[in-house]
């Protein structure tokens, strides 16, 4: 059983930067797929980016150019570079990997000010 813990949240100015990191207890170099989504209050969970085994990556639009999504097999972490953030950002951020079968991470809240 594969558990993942997400950090890197916090309160930020619009404009600011943060990174989150997702850590994974075992190897993710099983998972084929890895990414980010993101719930803001009342809203349905979405997309965010997504990154392959291989490096390949997949980002929402309204994110694309801003964020950055990248892992490190060895280390066994995800993470998301997130520049040029806007009050539109805020949300909590969830880690999902899928391998044999779909795990999600716990959250950790973004909250970004005007």
């Amino acid at each position: 059983q594969v558990q993942l813990v997400e950090s890197g949240g916090d309160l930020v100015q619009a404009g600011g930067s943060l990174r989150l990191s997702c850590a994974a207890s075992g190897s993710i170099s099983t998972f084929n797929v890895m990414g980010w989504y993101r719930q803001a209050p009342g809203k349905q969970r979405e997309f965010v980016a997504t990154i392959t085994s291989s490096g390949s990556t997949v980002y929402a639009d309204s994110v694309k150019g801003r964020f950055i999504i990248s892992r490190d097999n060895a280390k066994n972490i995800l993470w998301m570079q997130m520049n040029s953030l806007k009050p539109e950002d805020t949300a909590v951020y969830y880690c999902r990997a899928v391998g044999r079968r779909v795990y999600w991470g716990q959250g950790t809240q973004v909250t970004v000010s005007s």
